[in-house]
């Protein structure tokens, strides 16, 4: 009678891995949860941006409420902005002088590197009331001095140009501001300095010129002069702030015929701010709606289905649209051309929109900007949800919260698993010995039993 032999060996690494799929089936559940929450923490930073831009356009259209728009007959003369302490109001304006720079150019050098000074010498600049010093090392050269002059930060800009003539290297200083009050009025070579350094920087417009050309002023400084409906004013700069209450200036060019300057509401700013107000609404209301809908038939519900902070913010927004603001003849958004459509969505009539403005633009500013206001309460209630604390904030604390339970449930499973994958390996691993053994045993019996049956 022959004793059947058996080979079988066991696989254990596929057997270990199969067995520790099963046991890991508990940390697959919690990482399949920290995935979800992570994914709602995303889309509760997605809402916050739309939240966020929708506070920034609602601040816009307080913002363009209380501005004016700033308009030239002729904007090749001047142009304007106005701030929102400007006053509607029609101005004449003829600008008789534009304010210029000074400008001084010295005595023409042979080279722009070689020494100029043989001894050190020291430089008053006189600028206005105030007057630097400036120190030119011996054997500096043309370079060296526009360096040093640069250096001093003086009010002044030095420059070499290149005349092209024989003696070509020419030291320019120009004033980095216009009007008279920042030009150079004295350049003095104190006692002592070298004379090279005093025939090329000495200027004083007052004396007997000396025998050696020194600057020469090629442009004068000069203040602007002009009048807003017929008040002569001077300024040192062309931009012009104060002269009409809360606009700038900024003057370009003389006239010859008066030009005007209109200051009134921008209402084209408004309604750009109000057509904006309105898109971002939508954007942000349109994206609550579908990531907190239940799924239906074999579509999958939103991360955020049923959430209750997202209700909340849909409710708290209907809550502010649904009641009226206070102190003027319109309380509802609907009666300056902003309606709420099906699905909660708004839509801007521009028509009526501009037509409110136009007749009665106090009341539309009531409505939106007091204290009752709709973009008054819409800019408290972005702000308590995106605040620290607020409703988007609690929420992902929450959820960062119950992530990190996971995490820890998940850390503590993992020590757990790595024994369990040791001691797994280790019980089968002996098995294989025994089953190895109890191979090698079958087959040598099974030679002996053959021996003894065909002797």
């Amino acid at each position: 009678m022959a004793l059947a032999s058996s080979s079988t060996v066991l696989d254990v690494p596929t057997l270990v891995s199969q067995l520790m799929s099963l046991e890991r089936r508990p940390i697959d559940k919690l990482n399949t949860k920290v995935a979800s929450y992570q994914t709602k923490i995303s889309s509760f930073g997605t809402l916050s941006g739309l939240v966020s831009s929708f506070q920034t356009a609602v601040q816009g259209l307080k913002s363009s409420l209380q501005g004016y728009s700033a308009t030239p007959s002729d904007a090749s003369v001047f142009s304007a902005t106005a701030a929102n302490t400007a006053a509607a109001g029609l101005y004449s304006l003829n600008v008789t002088k534009l304010a210029q720079a000074q400008n001084l150019v010295a005595v023409g050098q042979a080279s722009d590197t070689s020494a100029i000074s043989s001894a050190a010498s020291t430089v008053a600049f006189t600028i206005g009331a105030t007057s630097t010093d400036i120190a030119i090392p011996a054997g500096a050269s043309l370079q060296d001095i526009r360096s040093a002059i640069n250096a001093a930060n003086l009010g002044v800009t030095a420059t070499i140009v290149n005349d092209g003539s024989g003696t070509p290297y020419r030291l320019a200083l120009t004033s980095t501001a216009t009007g008279v009050s920042n030009g150079i009025s004295h350049i003095t070579i104190q006692a002592g300095g070298d004379d090279n350094i005093n025939n090329l920087l000495a200027y004083n417009p007052t004396a007997n010129a000396p025998a050696t050309p020194t600057l020469t002023q090629t442009v004068a400084a000069q203040n602007a002069e002009f009048t807003v409906n017929g008040i002569a004013i001077t300024s040192a700069s062309n931009t012009v702030s104060g002269a009409i209450q809360g606009v700038t200036l900024t003057l370009k060019s003389l006239t010859t015929t008066p030009a005007t300057l209109t200051v009134a509401r921008d209402t084209s700013a408004i309604e750009t701010a109000a057509a904006k107000f309105v898109d971002t609404y939508n954007a942000l209301v349109s994206q609550l709606k579908s990531r907190s809908a239940y799924g239906s038939g074999d579509s999958a519900a939103p991360v955020l289905a049923g959430d209750n902070t997202v209700r909340q913010m849909l409710d708290q927004l209907r809550g502010v649209f649904s009641t009226p603001a206070s102190g003027g003849t319109l309380t509802y958004l609907a009666e300056a051309g902003i309606t709420t459509q099906a699905g909660g969505s708004l839509k801007l009539d521009s028509s009526k929109f501009g037509a409110a403005l136009a007749g009665n633009f106090n009341d539309v500013a009531n409505l939106f900007s007091s204290a009752t206001g709709f973009a008054t309460r819409l800019d408290a209630w972005a702000t308590s949800v995106v605040q620290a604390g607020g409703l988007i904030d609690s929420r992902t604390t929450s959820l960062n919260a119950s992530i990190k339970g996971y995490n820890d449930q998940i850390d503590k499973l993992e020590i757990r698993m790595k024994a369990l994958q040791k001691q797994f390996t280790t019980t089968y691993s002996n098995l294989n010995m025994l089953l190895s053994r109890m191979n090698a045993t079958g087959a040598y019996l099974t030679s002996q039993f053959s021996k003894n049956t065909t002797s």
